[in-house]
């Protein structure tokens, strides 16, 4: 076995070993609060096919759904980053819409998850 041969075996199973029991990454993490019954909501989308409300266990989601949420990925992918740039922290803002009812307040946000941090567990 030449010696190149020996370095890209190596590099290969290094990289299969590390991707083994890694969790997906997140897409998107979308919170949304309020007074009224049912307004709290956190949905978690992860980029395996998954997603999960309110911190319970993940669920597997369509082939479609997942399609939707990556194309959502991408048309909040400028968004959070100026957030980021303009807060100098996390995005935490990135998609803000209130709304309000006999003065009963609903206020949703998505931000995409930094690329620098693991996925919440």
């Amino acid at each position: 076995m030449t010696r190149a041969a020996a370095t890209a075996l190596a590099a290969l199973a290094a990289l299969a070993i590390s991707a083994c029991g890694s969790e997906a990454r997140d897409l998107f993490l979308v919170t949304r609060s309020g007074d009224v019954p049912g307004a709290r909501l956190t949905l978690r989308v992860t980029d395996d096919g998954r997603a999960s409300c309110n911190g319970k266990a993940l669920v597997d989601i369509t082939s479609a759904q997942l399609i939707t949420a990556r194309e959502t990925e991408r048309a909040l992918e400028k968004p959070a980053k100026a957030v980021t740039a303009a807060k100098k922290s996390t995005a935490t803002g990135a998609k803000r819409t209130t709304t309000s009812a006999a003065k009963k307040k609903t206020t949703t946000s998505a931000t995409k998850p930094p690329a620098s941090t693991k996925p919440a567990s």
